[in-house]
């Protein structure tokens, strides 16, 4: 995944975008939910980026804050806590 940018306008805004390179069928794996578009990767590692993004969501919502108002630092651990094992 790919860490929000800094703050350097009034209106920026953030994106989680989650590129699966393992994929070996056919079959065209595209999610998008709030704050992220995930695309690519077999079934159980589209499946795992998208509990991920999902996750990191929640603890935002959790801590009162938006992706785009997280530090760098802070979106890895948000990232660290919210991958499953």
């Amino acid at each position: 995944m790919v860490a929000p940018r800094q703050k350097n306008t009034n209106k920026n805004k953030a994106l989680m975008f989650g590129v699966g390179l393992d994929q070996q069928d056919e079959h065209k794996r595209v999610t998008k939910g709030k704050n992220f578009c995930l695309v690519g990767g077999t079934e159980e590692t589209h499946e795992r980026m998208t509990e991920t993004a999902i996750k990191v969501n929640e603890k935002l919502s959790q801590k009162g804050k938006k992706l785009e108002e997280v530090s760098a630092p802070e979106f890895v651990e948000l990232v660290r806590e919210s991958t499953p094992e």
